[in-house]
């Protein structure tokens, strides 16, 4: 069990490391209709914890009828970072996690390992939209709490419209390998590929990848067939 001392220090490094992210990512939002990318190349997206919630639970948390409140556009159209932010509670410990917009039909709790380790959870790898066997935690808002399955760690993906995955070769559901030079230069395989007219094209990594790998947002990744 954590002492009060233990969990503020805790809470403290992870708002610390949450802030750092977004501000990486504030210059690939300001400059994501203008960006010219080389032939093969995929910008970097990095994933800081976050929550995709339903308006159900956003109501159990936070009051009947609650709306979430803008704070900053994210790289896709249409997505924001809002200004609300829940505890998710595991057996180990606490996390500050933020809320991302609009709501959703179900919702999910993106952790990376670290996290998981972190409040003592094993939340299995998953793409996006499948909650099958997620693990169980307790997210806790101002106004209430709730307890289910919801907490996994979200797989490496590609956003793309049509256009730019005609470009790049790859299809919808098509699992593909990208490189990432670098003195800590690595290959990250089974990348989902999702192609959709409402996305720009962009890579989602987790913060332990973007770590292991050495990026940050608005780096370039190579597309590479193995």
């Amino acid at each position: 069990m954590l002492s009060e001392e233990q969990l503020a220090r805790l809470i403290a490094e992870k708002v610390a490391e949450e802030l750092l992210t977004f501000r990486r990512c504030e210059e690939c939002v300001r400059n994501r209709d203008s960006r010219k990318f080389p032939d093969g190349f995929i910008p970097i997206g990095v994933s800081a914890r976050h929550m995709h919630i339903s308006q159900e639970d956003l109501e159990a948390l936070f009051g009947k009828g609650y709306q979430l409140t803008k704070e900053r556009d994210l790289y896709q159209p249409g997505e924001f970072a809002s200004a609300e932010v829940v505890q998710v509670v595991g057996p180990k410990g606490v996390l500050r996690v933020r809320i991302l917009g609009p709501v959703r039909k179900q919702s999910q709790v993106e952790l990376s390992r670290t996290d998981c380790i972190t409040i003592g959870i094993d939340a299995p790898y998953k793409y996006p939209g499948d909650l099958k066997g997620a693990a169980p935690i307790t997210i806790v808002g101002p106004k209430g709490a709730i307890y289910k399955e919801a907490g996994i760690i979200q797989a490496r993906h590609i956003h793309t419209p049509p256009d730019a995955a005609e470009r790049l070769g790859i299809k919808n559901g098509e699992l593909v390998s990208v490189k990432v030079a670098g003195e800590r230069g690595v290959i990250f395989s089974n990348v989902l590929v999702r192609v959709s007219e409402k996305y720009l094209l962009q890579m989602h990594v987790d913060t332990d990848d973007a770590n292991a790998a050495g990026v940050n947002c608005n780096d370039l990744a190579e597309l590479v067939r193995l």
